[in-house]
């Protein structure tokens, strides 16, 4: 059933429920209208986001890259905290992921991982956790007990097989192949499957490890490079869009985003948007998406 349909399906059991209300008053009829309001509340909420997710690449799959930021250790395990959190989160709205590239740390944690979310609106909706995101806690690793700041950034780019609008020419790339460093059986680790594909124009370069062979590899490395290329491009426009209107922004893909507080207090707050929630535990476990609502409806 399509999202129209569902609401039409709420709308017409609202009403029926209302009118056996008005023929005799039952309190498990009213426990089942209230139960029915929240839901359409709900799905009118989500069509509003929806109409949000107008972007040339919105509808498409998510492309995402995690990165530890400096601080060893703690930062690694900063980033399998955060890739959990986005796992959780694709669970909740039903999306598949699959590891692309993993490095992982040296003690614990990752140092980086690049993952594909796959569905409806993924990169429309990820597209809004792209910068750095910070961390305050009490380290686990910290045999004083000390209060740690730990930073990981995370880009994201919408999945392009191929674009008309992107040329990419043979003498342009740079191909190294290379052993898989992860998981994967005697064959990944023994045999040189793994690519590295660097564009020389731009520096650009991406990496696939995940795959059993070198061609499985290389075609999802070349996914990933028109997708980093058409978001440069995409991000080259925004830059002109805004000089022609006169406003002072630029689009810092590196900037920091959203703070995670787990010590003296707890606390999440999302430094563009000024949206918070004190319930660390329900964001780390996936839910992100009242962030994410917030950060579409105040940037449109």
């Amino acid at each position: 059933m399509d999202k129209v349909a569902y609401l039409e399906s709420l709308l017409s059991d609202i009403d029926t429920i209302i009118e056996l209300l008005e023929l005799e008053s039952d309190q498990s009829l009213e426990s089942d209208l209230e139960n029915k309001l929240n839901q359409a509340e709900t799905q009118l909420e989500n069509f509003k986001i929806d109409t949000l997710l107008n972007g040339k690449y919105d509808s498409l799959n998510a492309i995402v890259t995690l990165h530890a930021g400096a601080g060893g250790t703690e930062a690694q395990d900063w980033t399998e905290m955060l890739f959990r959190m986005y796992s959780m989160y694709a669970d909740k709205k039903g999306y598949d992921i699959t590891v692309l590239d993993e490095l992982v740390g040296d003690e614990a944690g990752i140092k980086s991982i690049t993952f594909l979310v796959s569905g409806e609106n993924a990169y429309g909706y990820l597209k809004c956790e792209k910068g750095v995101h910070r961390l305050v806690r009490i380290s686990p690793f910290d045999a004083g007990a000390r209060r740690h700041t730990s930073f990981a950034s995370v880009e994201v780019m919408p999945e392009i097989e191929s674009s008309p609008e992107i040329q990419i020419r043979p003498e342009d790339l740079k191909v190294d192949t290379f052993r898989s460093s992860g998981a994967g059986g005697q064959h990944i680790n023994k045999t040189e499957s793994a690519i590295r594909i660097t564009h020389i124009p731009t520096g650009i370069v991406v990496s696939c490890q995940t795959e059993r062979s070198q061609i499985q590899n290389r075609e999802t490395a070349m996914k990933m490079l028109y997708s980093k290329l058409a978001e440069k491009q995409e991000a080259e426009e925004m830059e002109k869009l805004s000089a022609i209107k006169g406003e002072i922004k630029k689009i810092e893909w590196g900037s920091q985003i959203r703070s995670y507080v787990f010590c003296p207090y707890t606390l999440v707050k999302d430094h563009r948007t000024a949206y918070e929630t004190s319930n660390i535990d329900d964001v780390m476990n996936g839910n992100i998406q009242p962030f994410i609502n917030d950060y579409l409806i105040k940037s449109n």
